[in-house]
This record gives C-alpha cells, structure tokens and sequence, in this order.
C-alpha cells in the first residue's frame, strides 16, 4: 500500500476530522469492552461480531472523512477479524495487545492532528507494517507478528505466553500488559466522566499532554506511566458527591467546601488498593495541596508535596480556567489562564511553573 498517508498524514478537512475522532471515542470504548469479554472467553461469538462492526465502522468513518492513515490502520485489523469470524484464527492474548495497541496509537495520532502536534513518536508505519503482517499470517504465525509489531512500536518486548511454554514467560513482560491493561480501563472511567458535561470534551486528552510535556521539559522527576495514571483518575472521588456539587458554578458555602475537600480522598483511597500504583495515589490525594501549607485535604507544605501532584495541581487549574472564559474564545482563554496560573504564586511549586511555561509557549506557537 501507499504508506505516504501514514508517514505524513494530510489533513484535509478539519471539521471533518473532528467527526471522525468523535466518533472514533465511542468506538474505541466499545473495542475495549469486547476485547475484555474475549480475553474471558475467546469463542464469544457475540463479542466477536460486535468487534468487527466497531472496527468496520471506523474504517468506513475514516474513509468517508478522508483521514487517509485510519483507513491504513483499520484495514488490516477488519481483515483479521473477518478470519476470527469466520473460524480460521482464535483470538488471544497477543492479538488483543496488538489490536487494543492500534486503536490507541489511532486514538492519539487523530487527537494530535487536531492539536498540530508531531506524531513521530507513535511509529504509525511500523504499526501499519505489523498489521497488515499479523492479517496475512498462517494461524500459528499470529502472535509471534503480533508480538513483533508490539515491541517494534513500543520498544518492550510483549508478553510470550501463548508463545512460550507455560510457566516460561518473563514476569517483566506479564507485569507491562497489566500496566497496559490498567491504564485503559483508567482511562475508560476518566472518559465516562468527561461525558457527564459538554463542557469537559478532550479534557482528559488536554491535562494529559499539558502534564506528560510539563513533566518531560522539567527533567522527567516523575514516573510517566504513575503520571498518566493520576491524569485519568485524579477525579475519581468527584463522581461519589451529589452530581449538583460536581458541576457547581459560583460561590460554594462552607458546608460544600467541606464535601468537595473529600474527593482526593476517595480517588486516592480506592487507587492505593490497587497494586503497583501506589505513586500515582499519592500524586491524587496530594493535587490540591499548596506549597505554603493552605490547600487540602491534609495541608501538606512545599517538601512534603511530591512532584506528580505539584504538576497535576498546575495543568488542572490550567484546564479549569480554560473553561470558566472559553466564551472569551479559545486564544483569549488560553492567555487569560497562562496569566491566571502565573499569577498565583503560592498556589503552586514555583519549580513546575516554568517548565508548564515553556510547553504553553511552544503550543501558542505552533
């Protein structure tokens, strides 16, 4: 195939894009959904169906938008899952990471797009190369190119198990894909709140980037993976309190302020459970902490604060005053939060807000 439209793609018609990505989220939610019921039980034939409509959908979406590189991307995955519907494959594994990977890669190539952002790190025509080579592969030869796409995209080796004999697959390689695999569910239940309010649209996508660069720039202190994490749940808590209070514009009385506090709380409580994210908890009941000791739920001081929160505490009021003079236009919001953020010296580490700077900066101008 013409690789050209994966290596640069064009951008034709950027409405047109925007109702492809659109789109493109409420089918990648259903993918996700069907791919957990098949890694349970791998002859669903119902889950199978509906993961072929999903991906038949986007690559018919794709075409009828002109987003050229999705169509690349789809093609090969609709063809493999024909071979699964119709018997000749078996699902597994390796083809779950491999297929759930390409939609990630699509969902954060189209996001990038419409924000002018590079998407040479998303290796897009090695994915396409793996694809079309899992979908032209003898059964027995799948998973073995499925696990070569993934690591050619990635840069880890995947998980072997249904390569190696049992009981010989690297326990660093099982720990990824449940990293993998947790980071998709958070993200699911981060996107699921996104849709609580119009308003809140491409949230998550904006504090992500805003917080993966901040962090990037300033000299990556923290653990990336720990920091997407926080990203997608620092919120959690606010879906526990009345709906009312969660979308709650204007002054809160004393009473309210005291139920909102809780949030971290709950986020950070139910995370901490969860083992091997026990950095990103931290990072979730610490981002409303301020350095001089004034913020909640524990009135931590600057030491005490640790770096994931100090970022998540930056971008997220970012993203909150975006939104409160959006009717402003987005330019003008965009200078009137950069000057709000700025402005309030001892609400945030003074040692984050310069880097955060230096990433607004090169958005404005790109």
């Amino acid at each position: 195939m013409d690789m050209s439209s994966v290596v640069s793609p064009n951008v034709e018609d950027v409405e047109a894009l925007q109702t492809f990505f659109d789109a493109l989220v409420d089918h990648v939610l259903t993918i996700e959904r069907d791919v957990s019921r098949l890694k349970d039980v791998p002859g669903d034939r119902e889950a199978i169906a509906s993961l072929f409509r999903a991906m038949h959908n986007i690559k018919g979406d794709a075409a009828m938008c002109k987003v050229d590189f999705a169509v690349a991307i789809a093609h090969p995955i609709e063809g493999l899952l024909s071979r699964l519907r119709a018997g000749e494959v078996v699902f597994t594994d390796l083809t779950a990471e491999a297929i759930l990977l390409a939609t990630d890669r699509l969902e954060l190539a189209t996001d990038s797009l419409l924000s002018h952002h590079p998407l040479d790190n998303l290796r897009l025509p090695q994915l396409v190369q793996g694809l079309e080579k899992m979908s032209r592969s003898m059964p027995e030869g799948i998973d073995t190119a499925a696990s070569a796409l993934i690591e050619s995209v990635t840069g880890f080796k995947a998980a072997a198990s249904t390569i190696l004999p049992i009981g010989k697959s690297p326990a660093i390689s099982r720990k990824n894909l449940q990293v993998a695999d947790d980071l998709r569910f958070f993200r699911a239940i981060a996107l699921q709140s996104e849709a609580r309010s119009p308003m809140f649209k491409g949230r998550t996508n904006r504090i992500l980037r805003l917080a993966q660069e901040t962090n990037q720039t300033g000299g990556k202190k923290v653990d990336p993976v720990q920091l997407e994490a926080a990203v997608y749940l620092h919120d959690l808590g606010m879906m526990l309190l009345p709906e009312p209070l969660w979308l709650h514009t204007g002054r809160m009385s004393d009473e309210e302020k005291l139920v909102l506090h809780s949030h971290p709380g709950y986020a950070a409580g139910l995370v901490q459970r969860m083992d091997g994210w026990e950095e990103a908890a931290r990072m979730i009941a610490q981002h409303h902490e301020m350095p001089d000791g004034s913020g909640y739920p524990a009135g931590l001081k600057s030491g005490e604060i640790c770096d994931g929160a100090k970022i998540l505490a930056i971008v997220d009021a970012f993203e909150a005053v975006i939104l409160k003079h959006i009717h402003r236009g987005r330019n003008r919001s965009v200078l009137r939060a950069i000057a709000e953020i700025n402005a309030c010296d001892k609400q945030f580490a003074p040692e984050w807000i310069e880097p955060f700077n230096r990433v607004i900066r090169r958005t404005i101008e790109s």
